[in-house]
């Protein structure tokens, strides 16, 4: 368990990333920059931007072309008609829309405006937007085997993104990928400070961690992709972000 004090701090040095990038390899360098060490339990999370641009999850707008559907919903919401093609690409649905916002239930399964396509924090000389990677939970297992075998270390990855919530303003970190962390903690059944048993509570671990995370991360131009949480060492999980998704028969609101 957890030493009841939490350490949240950033990796700094790690330079743009470029497609083909080996991420292992950058953030070894930065620490040995830093001159940092890995500890057992230390969790790393990591920007989904990076990840994308690594993984080569870009594309150019003046390659989409859009669909007389994507027409129609651009007009509705405001929104350019190459953003929208790629927004139904990256659909299984699109939930609600409106002028302005467009919230759609990517392929992956996450809830999301716009299906997390995003073109901050690219190079504005081109016209470039970044998708989500393929397969977060695969990205962040891969860079926890890498990046345990060279440290010798136990660590667990967390791949965040920025999102919003249904009745809450603002954004915050969710975990679009994990591995090594338990990202959704069972309560039931534990007892509350007066003995009763807990009926329905669960901890989502792996959000909570991607949110402190994502205070030191920052929205702008703060460049800091890479933040190293330590002292919530709870053991080595088989978990994945998809623990996370609620069934479809729980959700109240589509």
């Amino acid at each position: 368990m957890g030493s009841g004090q939490l350490t949240v701090f950033a990796l700094p040095g790690i330079p743009l990333v470029k497609n083909g990038d080996a991420l292992d390899a950058l953030i070894l360098e930065a620490l040995d920059r830093a001159s940092l060490q890995l500890e057992d339990g230390d969790i790393l999370v990591i920007a989904q931007k990076i990840i994308s641009k690594a993984e080569g999850r870009s594309i150019a707008l003046s390659e989409v072309k859009p669909t007389p559907e994507a027409y129609e919903l651009a007009k509705a919401t405001d929104k350019e008609p190459e953003i929208v093609q790629l927004i139904l690409n990256e659909s299984q649905q699109i939930l609600r829309h409106r002028p302005g916002v467009l919230i759609a239930e990517h392929k992956l399964g996450f809830i999301l405006a716009n299906a997390g396509i995003d073109r901050s924090n690219v190079d504005a000389d081109t016209d470039q937007v970044l998708l989500l990677p393929e397969d977060p939970d695969g990205s962040a297992s891969l860079l926890r085997k890498q990046l345990s075998s060279a440290s010798g270390k136990r660590l667990s990855i967390i791949i965040t993104d920025s999102v919003g919530r249904a009745w809450r303003m603002g954004t915050t970190g969710m975990a679009l990928g994990s591995a090594g962390v338990e990202a959704l903690t069972n309560l039931r059944g534990h007892k509350d400070l007066f003995g009763r048993e807990l009926q329905v509570s669960e901890h989502a671990v792996a959000d909570s961690v991607a949110s402190a995370a994502e205070l030191i991360m920052g929205e702008g131009n703060e460049a800091i992709p890479v933040v190293i949480v330590r002292g919530l060492d709870e053991g080595y999980s088989g978990q994945d972000a998809k623990h996370l998704f609620r069934p479809q028969h729980e959700d109240m609101f589509r």
